[in-house]
Parts: C-alpha cells; sequence; structure tokens
C-alpha cells in the first residue's frame, strides 16, 4: 500500500529512470536507505541539462515529502488505509498519538461525518432571527404622584412587548433550481400572528435568474408572486418582482422594479419604483470603501417621503470595529441614529445603537450576530426626547462594555502570571479546553455553538499545580455557561504537565483531578507531538 507513493513518485519521470520502489512492507531503516540514495540520485546539482535539473528538482521535493509521511507511523497507518485522500481530511491532525489503525479509522470515519454535516449545512443555508421588543419606558416617563397609591409603585415596570421569530433553509435540487423555504412567528402586546414562504428560484443564465414564491399567513391570507433579475450590461442590473396578496379585504396586487448602475469602483446608483398599498419612488447613492460607507436616499410616495443620509467609519483594527450615524427626516417626523459595532469572536459582532427621533423618542438597539443568526433586543426608554435618556443610553452600553472587558483583561493577566509561575516549576498548563455536546478542537462545531472556549477560566482554577473539580455540573464555574441546554455535555482538555502534554475527557457531572488521578475515574493519556501535523502534501 505504502509503494503506491513511490509509484507515482518514480512513474511519473520520463528521462530519468528510477530504482525500483521499495515494497509496502519495507522497514525503517529500508526507508530511511532508500530515501538517502534517491536524495543523492535527484539532487538537482547532480543534473546540468535544464530540462533534466528542473525534474531532478521537482523529484527531489516529492521524495521528501513522501518521505515524511511514510516515516512518521501515524500518517503512513492513515495512508495505508486510505490512501492519499486520508492525508488531506480537514482536521486529521488531531488524531491522537499511540493508536492503532483500527483507532485511526474509527477517527477517520467521525471526520468525515463532520465534513458531510458541514457540507450539509452550507448547502442548506440556514439563517435565523430573534427580535425582543422591550419597553422600559417606565424608567424615565413616570409620575411619581402616580404611583405612591399603587402596591409595589415604587419600582418600574419592564416588560417585553413584542417578539419576533423568523427562520429560512436553502435546499438544491438542480445545478441550477434552488427551493427556499422560510417562516416567522411575531407577537405584539398580546397579539400575534405568523406565516411560511416557499421560493424556487432557477438559473436561467449566467446574466440572470428567475423565482415564484407562495405564501400563506394568518392575518393576510394567501400570497403568490415573481421575481425576475437580469444584468444589462456589465456594469448595470435590474430587477422587477409582482404580487397578487389574498387578503379578508379582497386582492391586493403590488409590483416593484429597481435598476441599479455602478458609477465607479466604489459606488453604485439605484432607483426603484413601487406601486400597490405603499406606492413611491425611490433614488439612493451608496459608497462603500475599505475605510467608510456612504448612503444618501430620497425617496416620494404615499403616505412616506423622507430624505436619508448615513455615514459608517471602519477602523483598520483586529476587531474591525465601526461607528456610524445617520439621520432621517420625512412626513413622519425626525430621526438620529448613532451607534458602534465591534467583532467580540472569530464568528461573532455585537454592536449597540440609539436612535432619538420625534415623535419615536429614545431607544437603546442591541444587536449581536453570531454566524448566520441575528439577536435583536430594541429597548423603548421614553417616548420625549429626555436628555437623561440619551445620556444613559449612550454612556450605559459604554460602560458596560468597558467593565466587560477590563475583566477579560485582567483574567487573562490572571493567566498569563499562573502559566509564567507553572512554567518555572514544569507545573500544571492547561494549552486547550472546550466544554459542550460533541467536544472536538474542530471550529465547525464551535460555529454551530455547541461547544466553548474554556482555557482561561480553568487555568485560573489551577492551584499549586493542580487543577480539581467537584461532581456537579460544570456550567457552574466562574466563566463557563451552557452552550446546549438539555443536551449531555463533556469537558474535554488538553495540558502540559512535566513537559508532557496529556489529555483527558470528563463527563458534565463527573469529578477531575489533574495531573494526580487517586479515587477518580477519569482517564487520561499521554500525547507525545501532539501538535506536530503534516506540513506538505503528496501531490
Amino acid at each position: 500500500m505504502s509503494a503506491e507513493i513511490y509509484i507515482v513518485i518514480f512513474l511519473s519521470l520520463s528521462p530519468l529512470h528510477p530504482p525500483p520502489p521499495p515494497s509496502p512492507q519495507a522497514t525503517q531503516d529500508e526507508l530511511k536507505a532508500s530515501y538517502r540514495r534517491l536524495c543523492m540520485l535527484y539532487h538537482p546539482d547532480k543534473h546540468r541539462d535544464p530540462e533534466l535539473k528542473s525534474q531532478a528538482e521537482q523529484l527531489f521535493n516529492q521524495v521528501h515529502q513522501a518521505y515524511e509521511v511514510l516515516s512518521d507511523p501515524q500518517s503512513r497507518a492513515i495512508y495505508d488505509i486510505f490512501g492519499k485522500k486520508g492525508l488531506e481530511v480537514e482536521g486529521w491532525e488531531i488524531v491522537e498519538r499511540k493508536r492503532t489503525p483500527v483507532e485511526i479509522r474509527e477517527e477517520y470515519e467521525r471526520l468525515q461525518r463532520e465534513r458531510e454535516e458541514r457540507r450539509l449545512q452550507q448547502r442548506t443555508n440556514p439563517k435565523g432571527t430573534i427580535s425582543v421588543g422591550v419597553d422600559a419606558t417606565d424608567l424615565f416617563d413616570r409620575y411619581d404622584e402616580d404611583f405612591e397609591e399603587m402596591p409595589g409603585g415604587g419600582f418600574p415596570h419592564i416588560e417585553i412587548n413584542r417578539m419576533h421569530i423568523s427562520q429560512s433553509i436553502e435546499a438544491p435540487l438542480t445545478n441550477s433550481d434552488t427551493a427556499m423555504l422560510s417562516g416567522s412567528l411575531s407577537t405584539h402586546n398580546g397579539n400575534g400572528g405568523g406565516n411560511i414562504n416557499m421560493t424556487v428560484r432557477r438559473v436561467t443564465s449566467a446574466k440572470g435568474w428567475g423565482e415564484l414564491e407562495f405564501g400563506a399567513g394568518d392575518i393576510l391570507g394567501p400570497l403568490f408572486g415573481m421575481k425576475v433579475f437580469r444584468n444589462l450590461t456589465p456594469r448595470c442590473f435590474l430587477t422587477a418582482q409582482c404580487g397578487m396578496q389574498f387578503s379578508p379585504r379582497g386582492v391586493r396586487p403590488s409590483c416593484s422594479l429597481m435598476t441599479a448602475r455602478h458609477l465607479d469602483q466604489n459606488t453604485m446608483g439605484y432607483l426603484q419604483w413601487r406601486w400597490g398599498p405603499h406606492s413611491s419612488m425611490t433614488t439612493s447613492v451608496v459608497r462603500d470603501t475599505k475605510t467608510s460607507h456612504f448612503t444618501l436616499a430620497l425617496q416620494l410616495g404615499v403616505p412616506h417621503s423622507y430624505l436619508m443620509m448615513s455615514y459608517q467609519y471602519k477602523f483598520q483594527d483586529e476587531d474591525q470595529t465601526k461607528v456610524k450615524g445617520s439621520i432621517k427626516t420625512g412626513w413622519f417626523g425626525t430621526v438620529v441614529e448613532y451607534g458602534a459595532e465591534r467583532k467580540i469572536s472569530r464568528h461573532s459582532v455585537l454592536a449597540a445603537t440609539v436612535s432619538v427621533g420625534v415623535p419615536q423618542g429614545v431607544t437603546l438597539k442591541i444587536r449581536l450576530a453570531r454566524a448566520n443568526q441575528t439577536y435583536l433586543f430594541p429597548v423603548h426608554l421614553t417616548d420625549q426626547l429626555l436628555p437623561s435618556a440619551v445620556f444613559y443610553a449612550t454612556v450605559g452600553p459604554l460602560l458596560v462594555y468597558m467593565a466587560i472587558h477590563r475583566l477579560v483583561l485582567l483574567m487573562q493577566e490572571s493567566v498569563r502570571r499562573i502559566i509564567e509561575g507553572e512554567e518555572s516549576k514544569m507545573g500544571l498548563i492547561i494549552l486547550n479546553a472546550w466544554y459542550g455536546k460533541f467536544v472536538t478542537d474542530n471550529s465547525v462545531r464551535q460555529e454551530r455553538a455547541q461547544v466553548i472556549d474554556v482555557t482561561v477560566p480553568l487555568q485560573c482554577l489551577v492551584k499549586d499545580s493542580k487543577l480539581i473539580l467537584t461532581e456537579a455540573s460544570k456550567a457552574g464555574l466562574p466563566g463557563f455557561y451552557d452552550p446546549c441546554v438539555g443536551e449531555d455535555k463533556s469537558l474535554k482538555l488538553l495540558y502540559q504537565f512535566r513537559g508532557v502534554m496529556h489529555q483527558v475527557l470528563s463527563a458534565d457531572t463527573e469529578a477531575l483531578r489533574i495531573p494526580k488521578q487517586c479515587k477518580y475515574t477519569t482517564t487520561t493519556q499521554p500525547l507525545y507531538n501532539h501538535y506536530s501535523t503534516l506540513t506538505t502534501t503528496i501531490s
């Protein structure tokens, strides 16, 4: 089996004739001797002819890559079982050392299942939004004399007055056809409703596509619509849409037409006409560069006409910080918004926006985007323009963020001191730790929020080169939380003690004590050279 690598390498030559490859049962000494002989034979300096020199250089690199694979027992076992494809599987490097070929096969099959799950998720492309509206006007608009006579009137009343949940998935049918299913549920002040939509899209050519939409809901009734997209020129496209809404009041037709054109490399111009229950004509200019985003829009329509301008500045930092501001004025009044957005983790973005308007009042909007899921929390503070509400809506989120950020920095500094102390005495160092349902260091699981990284909190719990956890759910530990409520969870960590790396897997409520095992049943395994991975691929 291992000889296949050599066959691929050696038989790819034409002028140079290599010796016969070693057998798949070749020992390490035989492989080393063959490797040295081939290096001397195919060393580029041994050939003066340019063509032979180029071929020899390619072979020299391939021989080196093949030797790296075959000289490592684990990578050789993977290749013997699965061939070159097995070496290219994403995540194979986490296969634990000192495993048998049977265990390696099981690990490989598990990684293959994870890849299939990831491909399925990418194909379905699930997206969701959860919005929870909070009415906190009692904090600023209350009148003390009205509450003195009411039981419990001394405490402001804050309630959730609206919720909205929406979810959508895609299902590719053929290379040109895709089906999309979406649904939503909404409730406001005790009254709620929902709808479901089915859309089928067909790509007709490289220049356009069309789609049909069918929908039904408990408020407006059935819906039928069509939409067409077409690239008119390399710099201009057109979108046309029409629909029929069947409601208790009769059939309500609608249609819209939008055209857009690239004005320059970073600027787009849009012109949209809409006819129906809310007829309007809208024109807008959007300029998006590496450091800024600017939008100017004007709408003339019934019943709403407005002028809107917004600007966003993008900082060139690792956290992708953005600050933005906008003003919108029209028949309905005037609204001024300002806020900031910041990346808080690899797949999460947190944003806060303050909206001040007449007659809307003051509202604080908090948005958390996690992978394809979005969580919105609009908090309505007051129906009036109160300076106190504007002040607290602006300063409050900043102080909370700064306090959390400061706490994280203090924890990181504490961890740094603990690690330095443990390193000085060859003690216990937590290299990586994950807590959740399918505990793995695969990034896909983290994107699905099934596990959380708890390396820093666990290192803070290390005392005198020991980590002791009692028989209780680990979700209650400082720095932990439950990433999958109601599911069976585990704690998996990789640590170093006395210069040797170990890995341990512990159930959620199982006691844990490392590095000593005492009466606890948790097992640990040494992981020598755990981070050594195959850095080159056999071509």
